[in-house]
Protein backbone atom coordinates (compact mmCIF):
# COMPACT_ATOMS: atom_id res chain seq x y z
CA UNK A 1 0.00 0.00 0.00
CA UNK A 2 1.64 3.55 -0.73
CA UNK A 3 1.79 6.36 1.08
CA UNK A 4 -1.51 7.92 0.14
CA UNK A 5 -3.66 4.57 0.70
CA UNK A 6 -1.65 3.93 4.09
CA UNK A 7 -2.90 7.52 5.46
CA UNK A 8 -6.53 7.04 4.27
CA UNK A 9 -6.43 3.76 6.09
CA UNK A 10 -5.72 5.51 9.22
CA UNK A 11 -7.84 7.80 8.82
CA UNK A 12 -10.66 5.44 8.59
CA UNK A 13 -9.61 3.31 11.36
CA UNK A 14 -8.72 6.55 13.66
CA UNK A 15 -12.97 7.55 12.74
CA UNK A 16 -14.21 3.79 13.78
CA UNK A 17 -12.66 4.20 16.87
CA UNK A 18 -14.00 7.74 17.61
CA UNK A 19 -17.37 6.44 16.86
CA UNK A 20 -17.09 3.58 18.86
CA UNK A 21 -15.95 5.40 22.05
CA UNK A 22 -19.33 7.84 21.65
CA UNK A 23 -21.27 4.39 22.60
CA UNK A 24 -22.08 3.76 25.77
CA UNK A 25 -21.67 0.26 26.21
CA UNK A 26 -17.75 -0.88 25.99
CA UNK A 27 -16.56 -3.04 23.47
CA UNK A 28 -18.83 -1.64 21.09
CA UNK A 29 -16.24 -2.04 18.24
CA UNK A 30 -15.13 -5.89 17.85
CA UNK A 31 -12.92 -4.51 15.47
CA UNK A 32 -10.99 -1.57 14.08
CA UNK A 33 -12.87 -1.34 11.03
CA UNK A 34 -16.21 -1.83 12.45
CA UNK A 35 -18.37 1.18 12.86
CA UNK A 36 -22.17 1.86 14.41
CA UNK A 37 -25.17 2.64 12.41
CA UNK A 38 -26.35 4.68 14.88
CA UNK A 39 -23.40 5.75 17.39
CA UNK A 40 -26.29 6.95 20.02
CA UNK A 41 -28.08 3.88 19.97
CA UNK A 42 -29.95 1.73 17.30
CA UNK A 43 -34.20 2.39 17.31
CA UNK A 44 -36.28 -0.20 18.82
CA UNK A 45 -33.04 -1.43 20.58
CA UNK A 46 -33.98 -4.41 23.25
CA UNK A 47 -30.35 -3.47 25.29
CA UNK A 48 -26.96 -2.25 24.88
CA UNK A 49 -25.75 -5.86 24.69
CA UNK A 50 -23.33 -6.72 21.21
CA UNK A 51 -27.11 -7.97 19.72
CA UNK A 52 -28.19 -4.85 19.75
CA UNK A 53 -25.64 -2.55 17.68
CA UNK A 54 -25.95 -3.35 14.16
CA UNK A 55 -22.82 -2.61 12.15
CA UNK A 56 -21.19 -2.28 9.35
CA UNK A 57 -17.28 -3.60 8.65
CA UNK A 58 -15.13 -1.61 6.16
CA UNK A 59 -13.46 -3.18 3.83
CA UNK A 60 -11.81 -0.48 0.86
CA UNK A 61 -9.95 -1.25 -1.73
CA UNK A 62 -6.27 0.83 -2.39
CA UNK A 63 -7.55 2.88 -5.45
CA UNK A 64 -7.15 6.38 -5.40
CA UNK A 65 -10.37 6.40 -7.72
CA UNK A 66 -13.19 6.72 -6.46
CA UNK A 67 -15.13 3.30 -6.80
CA UNK A 68 -18.58 1.88 -6.66
CA UNK A 69 -19.73 0.63 -2.89
CA UNK A 70 -21.63 -2.97 -1.68
CA UNK A 71 -23.15 -3.56 1.61
CA UNK A 72 -22.83 -7.32 1.87
CA UNK A 73 -25.72 -8.99 3.91
CA UNK A 74 -24.68 -12.54 5.04
CA UNK A 75 -27.32 -15.05 5.05
CA UNK A 76 -28.22 -17.27 8.24
CA UNK A 77 -31.76 -17.90 8.19
CA UNK A 78 -32.09 -14.59 10.64
CA UNK A 79 -30.85 -16.57 13.25
CA UNK A 80 -27.07 -16.24 12.81
CA UNK A 81 -24.91 -14.62 10.08
CA UNK A 82 -22.14 -16.14 8.21
CA UNK A 83 -19.79 -13.46 8.54
CA UNK A 84 -17.06 -15.04 7.17
CA UNK A 85 -17.74 -16.66 3.90
CA UNK A 86 -20.56 -15.02 3.23
CA UNK A 87 -19.23 -11.65 4.06
CA UNK A 88 -15.54 -11.52 4.61
CA UNK A 89 -14.41 -13.42 1.61
CA UNK A 90 -16.54 -11.87 -0.82
CA UNK A 91 -15.81 -8.10 0.39
CA UNK A 92 -12.07 -9.31 -0.14
CA UNK A 93 -12.88 -10.14 -3.25
CA UNK A 94 -15.26 -6.71 -4.11
CA UNK A 95 -11.95 -5.21 -2.94
CA UNK A 96 -9.41 -7.20 -5.39
CA UNK A 97 -12.33 -5.91 -8.26
CA UNK A 98 -11.62 -2.18 -6.89
CA UNK A 99 -14.80 -2.10 -5.10
CA UNK A 100 -15.66 -0.93 -1.36
CA UNK A 101 -17.38 -3.38 0.18
CA UNK A 102 -19.27 -2.76 3.77
CA UNK A 103 -20.13 -6.24 5.44
CA UNK A 104 -23.60 -5.57 7.41
CA UNK A 105 -23.86 -6.82 10.91
CA UNK A 106 -28.08 -6.67 11.32
CA UNK A 107 -30.03 -7.38 13.98
CA UNK A 108 -31.38 -11.06 13.64
CA UNK A 109 -33.85 -13.23 15.75
CA UNK A 110 -35.09 -14.23 18.32
CA UNK A 111 -34.52 -11.15 19.87
CA UNK A 112 -35.48 -8.91 16.50
CA UNK A 113 -38.13 -9.22 14.07
CA UNK A 114 -39.60 -7.16 10.86
CA UNK A 115 -38.79 -4.13 10.10
CA UNK A 116 -35.66 -4.40 12.09
CA UNK A 117 -33.45 -5.91 9.87
CA UNK A 118 -34.65 -3.78 7.20
CA UNK A 119 -33.90 -0.48 9.41
CA UNK A 120 -30.36 -1.77 9.59
CA UNK A 121 -30.09 -2.28 5.70
CA UNK A 122 -31.70 1.01 4.71
CA UNK A 123 -29.23 3.04 7.43
CA UNK A 124 -26.39 1.06 6.06
CA UNK A 125 -27.42 2.33 2.58
CA UNK A 126 -27.77 5.57 3.77
CA UNK A 127 -24.76 5.65 5.67
CA UNK A 128 -22.36 4.52 2.75
CA UNK A 129 -24.14 7.03 0.33
CA UNK A 130 -24.00 10.22 3.20
CA UNK A 131 -20.07 9.14 3.46
CA UNK A 132 -19.06 8.87 0.16
CA UNK A 133 -16.49 11.94 -0.35
CA UNK A 134 -15.11 10.35 2.93
CA UNK A 135 -14.70 6.71 1.90
CA UNK A 136 -13.91 8.17 -2.36
CA UNK A 137 -16.85 6.17 -3.24
CA UNK A 138 -19.41 6.72 -6.08
CA UNK A 139 -22.80 8.32 -4.51
CA UNK A 140 -24.68 6.87 -7.06
CA UNK A 141 -22.99 3.78 -7.91
CA UNK A 142 -24.06 2.01 -4.28
CA UNK A 143 -25.31 -1.20 -4.02
CA UNK A 144 -26.63 -3.87 -1.89
CA UNK A 145 -25.48 -8.11 -1.98
CA UNK A 146 -27.16 -10.66 -0.22
CA UNK A 147 -26.82 -14.26 0.50
CA UNK A 148 -29.96 -16.64 1.19
CA UNK A 149 -31.67 -14.69 3.88
CA UNK A 150 -29.35 -12.05 4.06
CA UNK A 151 -30.49 -11.84 0.06
CA UNK A 152 -34.41 -11.73 1.21
CA UNK A 153 -33.07 -8.65 2.86
CA UNK A 154 -31.41 -6.89 0.36
CA UNK A 155 -34.27 -7.47 -1.60
CA UNK A 156 -36.47 -6.01 0.78
CA UNK A 157 -34.45 -2.95 0.64
CA UNK A 158 -34.04 -3.08 -2.73
CA UNK A 159 -38.28 -3.07 -2.80
CA UNK A 160 -38.79 -0.91 0.29
CA UNK A 161 -36.79 2.41 0.02
CA UNK A 162 -37.26 6.49 0.50
CA UNK A 163 -35.85 8.95 -0.87
CA UNK A 164 -34.51 10.15 2.40
CA UNK A 165 -35.95 12.86 5.02
CA UNK A 166 -34.80 16.60 3.70
CA UNK A 167 -35.79 18.33 7.11
CA UNK A 168 -33.70 15.30 9.12
CA UNK A 169 -31.49 16.65 11.59
CA UNK A 170 -29.46 13.52 10.89
CA UNK A 171 -27.38 13.84 7.73
CA UNK A 172 -27.78 10.56 7.18
CA UNK A 173 -30.99 9.96 7.35
CA UNK A 174 -31.53 12.75 4.84
CA UNK A 175 -29.82 9.93 1.98
CA UNK A 176 -31.70 8.06 0.19
CA UNK A 177 -31.92 4.07 1.24
CA UNK A 178 -32.45 2.82 -2.53
CA UNK A 179 -29.50 0.74 -4.03
CA UNK A 180 -28.45 1.49 -7.31
CA UNK A 181 -27.90 -2.38 -8.14
CA UNK A 182 -28.75 -5.72 -6.48
CA UNK A 183 -26.76 -9.21 -6.62
CA UNK A 184 -28.90 -12.29 -5.10
CA UNK A 185 -26.88 -14.77 -4.15
CA UNK A 186 -29.19 -17.84 -3.65
CA UNK A 187 -31.64 -15.75 -2.26
CA UNK A 188 -34.75 -16.27 0.04
CA UNK A 189 -37.31 -14.06 -2.20
CA UNK A 190 -41.22 -15.01 -1.00
CA UNK A 191 -42.92 -15.59 2.31
CA UNK A 192 -46.12 -16.19 1.12
CA UNK A 193 -45.35 -19.26 -1.86
CA UNK A 194 -45.32 -22.75 -2.12
CA UNK A 195 -41.46 -22.08 -2.75
CA UNK A 196 -41.24 -20.16 0.61
CA UNK A 197 -38.50 -20.76 3.01
CA UNK A 198 -40.40 -21.39 6.20
CA UNK A 199 -37.58 -20.78 8.58
CA UNK A 200 -36.61 -17.60 7.86
CA UNK A 201 -40.16 -16.50 7.43
CA UNK A 202 -40.85 -17.05 10.79
CA UNK A 203 -37.81 -15.98 11.90
CA UNK A 204 -38.29 -12.64 10.53
CA UNK A 205 -42.24 -12.24 11.04
CA UNK A 206 -42.60 -14.37 13.93
CA UNK A 207 -45.56 -16.74 14.81
CA UNK A 208 -48.70 -16.00 13.35
CA UNK A 209 -48.07 -13.00 11.08
CA UNK A 210 -50.74 -10.60 9.76
CA UNK A 211 -51.16 -12.13 6.04
CA UNK A 212 -50.59 -8.46 4.38
CA UNK A 213 -47.45 -8.19 6.53
CA UNK A 214 -46.33 -11.72 4.73
CA UNK A 215 -47.49 -10.40 1.56
CA UNK A 216 -45.57 -7.25 2.21
CA UNK A 217 -42.57 -8.84 2.89
CA UNK A 218 -43.19 -11.43 -0.34
CA UNK A 219 -40.51 -9.38 -2.59
CA UNK A 220 -41.65 -10.76 -6.29
CA UNK A 221 -44.59 -9.09 -5.50
CA UNK A 222 -43.41 -6.00 -4.54
CA UNK A 223 -41.04 -5.34 -7.54
CA UNK A 224 -41.60 -2.21 -9.65
CA UNK A 225 -40.01 -0.26 -12.80
CA UNK A 226 -38.21 1.45 -9.75
CA UNK A 227 -36.43 -1.28 -8.23
CA UNK A 228 -32.92 -1.37 -9.45
CA UNK A 229 -31.16 -4.00 -11.95
CA UNK A 230 -30.45 -6.86 -10.74
CA UNK A 231 -27.91 -9.96 -10.59
CA UNK A 232 -29.38 -13.13 -9.37
CA UNK A 233 -27.01 -16.66 -8.89
CA UNK A 234 -28.57 -20.18 -7.77
CA UNK A 235 -28.28 -23.79 -7.84
CA UNK A 236 -30.97 -26.04 -9.65
CA UNK A 237 -30.16 -28.60 -6.56
CA UNK A 238 -30.56 -26.59 -3.98
CA UNK A 239 -32.61 -28.17 -1.42
CA UNK A 240 -32.32 -25.18 1.29
CA UNK A 241 -34.19 -22.33 -0.45
CA UNK A 242 -35.73 -23.51 -3.81
CA UNK A 243 -34.23 -21.55 -7.36
CA UNK A 244 -38.08 -20.77 -7.74
CA UNK A 245 -37.19 -17.98 -5.07
CA UNK A 246 -34.81 -16.22 -7.58
CA UNK A 247 -36.81 -17.38 -10.91
CA UNK A 248 -39.92 -15.69 -9.50
CA UNK A 249 -37.87 -12.36 -8.60
CA UNK A 250 -36.81 -12.63 -11.93
CA UNK A 251 -39.74 -12.93 -13.71
CA UNK A 252 -41.17 -10.24 -12.01
CA UNK A 253 -38.26 -7.90 -13.12
CA UNK A 254 -38.84 -8.54 -16.40
CA UNK A 255 -42.43 -7.64 -16.04
CA UNK A 256 -41.78 -4.46 -14.89
CA UNK A 257 -38.98 -3.63 -17.66
CA UNK A 258 -36.13 -3.55 -14.67
CA UNK A 259 -32.76 -5.30 -16.52
CA UNK A 260 -31.73 -8.11 -14.82
CA UNK A 261 -29.44 -11.30 -15.27
CA UNK A 262 -30.20 -14.52 -13.89
CA UNK A 263 -27.65 -17.86 -13.44
CA UNK A 264 -28.23 -20.93 -12.28
CA UNK A 265 -26.32 -23.86 -12.69
CA UNK A 266 -27.75 -27.34 -12.56
CA UNK A 267 -26.09 -28.63 -9.52
CA UNK A 268 -24.34 -27.00 -6.25
CA UNK A 269 -25.67 -26.85 -2.36
CA UNK A 270 -26.77 -24.15 -0.40
CA UNK A 271 -24.72 -21.53 0.67
CA UNK A 272 -21.71 -21.86 -1.28
CA UNK A 273 -20.33 -18.13 -1.24
CA UNK A 274 -18.10 -17.55 -3.45
CA UNK A 275 -17.49 -21.69 -3.84
CA UNK A 276 -13.83 -21.08 -4.55
CA UNK A 277 -13.20 -24.33 -4.26
CA UNK A 278 -15.65 -25.72 -7.02
CA UNK A 279 -14.34 -25.76 -10.19
CA UNK A 280 -17.92 -25.13 -11.79
CA UNK A 281 -19.11 -23.09 -9.49
CA UNK A 282 -16.75 -20.56 -8.83
CA UNK A 283 -17.19 -19.25 -12.14
CA UNK A 284 -20.30 -17.37 -11.02
CA UNK A 285 -18.37 -14.61 -9.58
CA UNK A 286 -16.83 -14.06 -12.90
CA UNK A 287 -20.26 -13.96 -14.54
CA UNK A 288 -20.93 -11.32 -11.72
CA UNK A 289 -17.77 -9.38 -12.74
CA UNK A 290 -18.89 -9.24 -16.14
CA UNK A 291 -22.36 -7.95 -14.99
CA UNK A 292 -20.43 -5.09 -13.30
CA UNK A 293 -18.71 -4.39 -16.56
CA UNK A 294 -21.85 -4.07 -18.17
CA UNK A 295 -23.60 -1.83 -15.46
CA UNK A 296 -20.35 0.30 -15.87
CA UNK A 297 -19.40 -0.44 -12.73
CA UNK A 298 -16.10 -2.05 -13.51
CA UNK A 299 -13.78 0.04 -16.24
CA UNK A 300 -14.19 -2.12 -19.58
CA UNK A 301 -10.88 -3.13 -20.63
CA UNK A 302 -10.34 -5.24 -17.15
CA UNK A 303 -9.90 -8.45 -18.16
CA UNK A 304 -11.97 -11.67 -16.88
CA UNK A 305 -8.82 -13.13 -14.67
CA UNK A 306 -8.17 -9.58 -13.37
CA UNK A 307 -11.42 -9.93 -11.22
CA UNK A 308 -10.99 -13.53 -9.91
CA UNK A 309 -9.21 -12.49 -6.40
CA UNK A 310 -9.36 -15.75 -3.90
CA UNK A 311 -10.89 -15.28 -0.72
Amino acid sequence: MDGIGLTRWLKLICLGAVVCAVVVTPGACEEANEIPLWALGAPEAKGSESADRPTILLYLPESRKPTPAVVVCPGGGYTVLAMDHEGRQVAEWLNNLGIAAFVLKYRIAPRYHYPVPLLDAQRALRYVRANAKLYNLVPNQVGIMGFSAGGHLAAMAATHFDEGKASAGDAIDRASSRPDFLVLAYPVISCSAPYSHAWSCKQLLGDHPDPKLTELVSNEKQVTPQTPPTFLFHTNDDDGVSPENSLAFFTALRKAGVPAELHIYEHGRHGVGLAPDDPVLSSWPKRLADWFRVRGLLPKNLLPEDALGKP
